[in-house]
């Protein structure tokens, strides 16, 4: 029986193996994990959310450089490197975007950076506020890949922090909606009856509300913030998985394997745990897989409608929500650059489980 279980994983790895579209997907999904978890190494702004704003490059195009003055930051905290690296740098230096300076007789002398044909507001400070009495190291031509946003953030750190949100949300969505769904719906399909019609009741509710309704109350419900959103839309995903994994208990409950493991005594939570669930878990795979993409979707949307992830935290949907009307305006890409982020990211995971259908079904 082991043997045959093997051959079989064997024969559905080797199937997954030939799919182009699955396994570039699968390290495509590897590749954004990486960049989501040690974003903050990646950004060009290491600053918490990425949020050091120059109000005077606002809305710039992508490849857009300017010389910019670093002052460091004379707020220190006991911050470790490890914090930094996964919650970025609390004590970020200032960055000031500036057009012309010159340092003689102790004294730095600089221009601010003004747009549109204006005139730079000119200040100065004294060379000694700088470490070793030394400017130089502290001014440099920073380049922004892919602009700025309307409030001068660098888009390129933004996109990258932001996609911890997108990217993470599906994971414990996902977890919540399995440990749910797996539950009710073995309850409901290896008991039936009145158990069952209970069960299949809750789930008929549930799928009757519209998700982002549903969503929205649970939100509000449970407040604003980065985690309510997580367990609210994890909530709302659970009955696809019981529905899938009641219909599948109901034809397994009948097989052989079933009655001996009866026949041998076995408690009914060991049946359920060791003997039924193990052998219908390739279609819960799959539409965990698509689970994942609508997890990301609906944080998008809910992100674009002001109560997901809150300001300043960087979130794909929230970018297109102060950016969607610049669509017009002549500036595009700040909206599309982080809607194309969302849907490269759920096409990933679409065509991942297409692939694992495709793979799993060894009958085939």
């Amino acid at each position: 029986m082991r043997h045959k279980s093997n051959s079989l994983k064997q024969l559905a790895l080797q199937k997954f193996r030939k799919n182009f579209w699955g396994v570039f997907s699968f390290y495509f999904i590897i590749f954004i994990g990486l960049v989501s978890v040690f974003a903050y190494a990646f950004a060009p702004d290491s600053s918490q959310y990425a949020n050091q704003m120059h109000l005077a490059i606002h809305s710039k195009k992508p490849g857009f450089k300017v010389t910019m003055l670093t002052i460091p930051s004379q707020l220190k905290t006991n911050q470790s490197g490890f914090d930094k690296l996964f919650f970025g740098d609390k004590n970020a230096d200032n960055e000031i975007p500036i057009s012309e300076y010159k340092a003689e007789n102790g004294v730095l002398t600089y221009k601010e950076y003004a747009s549109d044909g204006l005139e730079g507001v000119e200040k100065t400070m004294n060379v000694s506020e700088f470490p070793n009495n030394s400017v130089d190291p502290y001014i440099k031509e920073k380049t922004f890949l892919f602009g700025t946003d309307k409030y001068g953030r660098d888009l390129l750190s933004r996109v990258l922090v932001g996609a911890r949100i997108s990217f993470f949300i599906g994971f414990v969505a996902v977890f919540i909606s399995l440990v749910v769904g797996i539950f009710m719906g073995s309850i409901a399909g290896y008991f039936g009856g009145k158990v069952d019609a209970l069960i299949m009741w809750v789930i008929n509710v549930t799928w009757s509300i519209p998700t982002l309704l549903l969503v929205i109350a649970i939100t509000l419900a449970l407040g604003k913030g980065f985690l309510q959103v997580f367990i609210a839309v994890g909530l709302t995903m659970w009955v696809e998985v019981a529905r899938v994994v009641r219909g599948q208990i109901i034809s397994a409950k009948e097989m052989q394997y079933v009655t001996a493991a009866r026949a041998l005594g076995f408690n009914d939570y060991r049946i359920i745990t060791k003997h039924i669930l193990p052998n219908i878990m390739a279609p819960v795979i799959v539409i965990s897989a698509a689970n994942f993409a609508a997890a990301i979707l609906i944080e998008s949307g809910l992100s674009f409608l002001g109560i997901g992830a809150q300001p300043p935290m960087a979130s794909w949907g929230a970018m297109i929500k102060d950016h969607y009307n610049y669509i017009i305006l002549g500036k595009p890409y700040l909206a599309i650059i982080p809607g194309l982020c969302i849907m490269s990211l759920v096409m990933a995971f679409m065509l991942i489980g297409n692939a694992l259908r495709d793979a799993l079904d060894v009958k085939g």
